[in-house]
């Protein structure tokens, strides 16, 4: 199956969502991907049983399976071995997407597009460009959000409006060439890295506008440490990754 799409999704304590969004992502990969896909859940031991659930529906669904992590390590190191699997497994296309509902999952098609058949290296699910917005948040949240992309845009001279945002997809040259074992960021950071890796190694980011919403089920996994944690990093990134 060289050549298809993966779809990663991360997930710890999401026993209230990972079935829905599962099977939400099938219906819409199928329509967008009929030559073929998979699916990655990639759980970090979950104590609510996500796991579980997510065993069940790779015994269901031959589109998908689990790869299970001994401890919680956060959203990068989960991200980086779901990468590495998928890559060692063949795939021309590799999706990062929340596994809460924050992200849509129709909006998978128009990113794949995006680098299938149009000129784009990296699609980016952007809430900040013309056509994208912010569902179900309060302004302290909106605040936050745009002035960490604000700030990393800034800091690092990039092109790209949502630096913050995970919803992406890439074509597998792109993770290839960016040197991902060297990549240490988590959280918002992670993801900045991400594309500052991207666009310096001169891969072309598109931003595809998507409505960002809150998460259907369950709790945040934000952290006043993971925000702190971007700040003190992006700057770094500036100098590290040139």
């Amino acid at each position: 199956m060289a050549g298809i799409p993966w779809l990663i999704l991360p997930t710890f304590d999401e026993a209230e969502n990972i079935e829905l969004i599962v099977e939400a992502a099938l219906g819409v990969l199928r329509a967008a991907a009929p030559e073929g896909f998979r699916i990655l859940v990639v759980d970090d031991d979950s104590p609510d049983g996500t796991g579980r659930i997510a065993d069940r529906l790779a015994a269901e669904h031959p589109e998908v399976e689990v790869l299970h992590r001994t401890e919680r390590a956060g959203l990068g190191p989960a991200y980086l071995a779901g990468f590495a699997h998928a890559l060692r497994h063949g795939a021309g296309y590799v999706f990062e997407m929340d596994s809460d509902f924050s992200h849509d999952p129709a909006d998978l098609a128009r990113l794949l597009t995006a680098v299938r058949d149009g000129d784009a290296d990296v699609a980016l699910g952007s809430r900040y460009v013309a056509g994208g917005a912010v569902a179900d948040w309060g302004i302290v949240r909106r605040l936050v959000s745009r002035g960490g992309s604000l700030y990393a845009r800034i800091i690092l001279g990039l092109p790209v409006h949502d630096l913050t945002g995970g919803f992406k997809c890439f074509r597998a040259e792109v993770l290839e060439g960016i040197d991902l074992p060297s990549i240490r960021a988590q959280g918002y950071a992670f993801q900045v890295e991400l594309t500052n890796r991207a666009i310096r190694r001169g891969f072309d980011v598109v931003e595809v506008p998507i409505t960002f919403r809150d998460r259907l089920r369950g709790e945040s996994k934000m952290s006043a440490r993971i925000a702190l944690e971007a700040m003190i990093l992006v700057p770094q990134l500036r100098r590290r990754d040139r």
